[in-house]
């Protein structure tokens, strides 16, 4: 059996420049879809998946996010005096363990690839899970449980998870070739970011999901400025793939950008439609703002 997945990073350190003036005070990852903040969500399927111990790679301006994930007395307080009981339960339902949480700082914006490299340290000698908040996976069951099932069936390795996109809109995407079925996954055969148009050997486009070995870090401290002049997660994994296996994993549900306009309002409207308690009077809101 492969050394299990116990923690899960979380780079929670970008402007959300994509958003302003919504994220000038307020972290991308606090604005909600529906009830629950984004950051919420991802740490929701994280915990469904199994992980243990969740690494937040943050940076100026993003207390809030640690202040969520932590007991807020006078709020407990005042719901307890008023019986709230239903809203304490979800909070407290909410609320990771204490010891389970870890925040690290990335003083400056270097990439993805950086980012991950300053959890070097809270994650160790082991494999581990990144997850990208702004990637909402919406489905029956966690994508990273899934994901967690590949790496197993392969005997360990690297395993990133992919979804598909139209032929006509590769080249914005991260796109991964695919090999031979092993599982529920299937070997990668090559990884190119943003291929040029007409190039790309699959629409498989990576989603925000990665299951990795500690030897990442290695490479990404040496791994010199590439696209955008950051230091690209993508161009470690490369590396990494000239010694060690990347499984893949296609991912049946769907994939909201939180992190555009279109992206985040369609994740606010399908995670709606999936609650039961407002569900039918959304749709007859959508269904008279169509008509008007």
């Amino acid at each position: 059996m492969p050394r299990p997945i116990r923690k899960a990073v979380f780079p929670v350190a970008g402007l959300g420049t994509r958003f302003l003036p919504a994220t000038k005070a307020v972290p991308k990852e606090m604005l909600t879809v529906v009830d629950k903040p984004v950051i919420q969500h991802v740490v929701d399927e994280a915990r469904e998946a199994g992980i243990e111990h969740f690494v937040f790679v943050t940076g100026r301006n993003k207390a809030v996010i640690e202040d969520h994930f932590d007991k807020q007395y006078e709020l407990d307080d005042t719901l307890a005096r008023r019986n709230k009981a239903e809203a304490m339960e979800i909070l407290k339902g909410q609320l990771p363990k204490a010891g389970t949480t870890s925040f690290t700082r990335q003083q400056e914006p270097l990439g993805l690839g950086h980012a991950v490299w300053c959890a070097r340290d809270i994650v160790g000698d082991e494999p581990f899970a990144l997850i990208l908040p702004d990637m909402l996976h919406q489905a029956k069951r966690s994508c990273l449980a899934e994901m967690i099932e590949v790496y197993e069936e392969a005997g360990g390795g690297n395993v990133v998870s992919v979804y598909e996109v139209p032929d006509d809109q590769t080249h914005q995407y991260g796109i991964v070739g695919r090999g031979e079925d092993v599982g529920k996954g299937f070997r990668m055969t090559s990884m190119v970011e943003k291929p040029k148009k007409g190039t790309a050997q699959s629409n498989l486009a990576i989603s925000g999901r990665y299951i990795l070995q500690p030897e990442i870090f290695g490479l990404i401290e040496k791994q010199k400025p590439g696209a955008g002049g950051e230091i690209q997660i993508t161009d470690s994994m490369l590396t990494l793939a000239k010694s060690q296996t990347f499984s893949g994993f296609a991912f049946k549900g769907r994939v909201f950008d939180t992190g555009s306009k279109l992206g985040f309002l369609a994740a606010n409207v399908a995670y709606g439609l999936a609650r039961d308690e407002i569900a039918g009077e959304l749709r007859q809101e959508i269904e008279g703002l169509l008509k008007g």
